[in-house]
């Protein structure tokens, strides 16, 4: 059984900065992918960014240069450094974790950009 516990949410003012962190626990195939997805309000679950256990990343054009996923493989871990941050970003955002087809969630953590 895979669980994935998500931490870091909250709120942030425009141009601020959050974190967001994502453990993974159970039996954890060492070749994966990590990361992170969102959905806001009346929209589909989205792409935000993805990271290899090999270190490649995969980022949305819409948070390329303010966003930058991270990863400790000891730890089983992947983090969201999210910079200038605009009211659009605010949604729930989910954890990630593909293991060879079989995709696995966290339960969400809302982000909320706001004035």
């Amino acid at each position: 059984q895979v669980q994935l516990v998500e931490s870091g949410g909250g709120y942030a003012q425009p141009g601020g900065s959050l974190r967001l962190s994502c453990a993974a626990s159970g039996s954890i195939f060492s070749i994966n992918t990590m990361g992170w997805y969102r959905q806001a309000p009346g929209k589909q679950r989205e792409l935000v960014a993805t990271i290899t256990s090999r270190g490649s990343t995969n980022y949305a054009d819409s948070v390329k240069g303010r966003f930058t996923v991270s990863r400790d493989n000891a730890k089983n871990t992947v983090y969201l450094q999210m910079n200038s941050l605009k009211p659009e970003d605010t949604a729930v955002y989910y954890c990630y974790l593909g293991v060879l087809v079989t995709p696995y969630w966290g339960q969400g953590t809302q982000v909320t950009v706001s004035s």
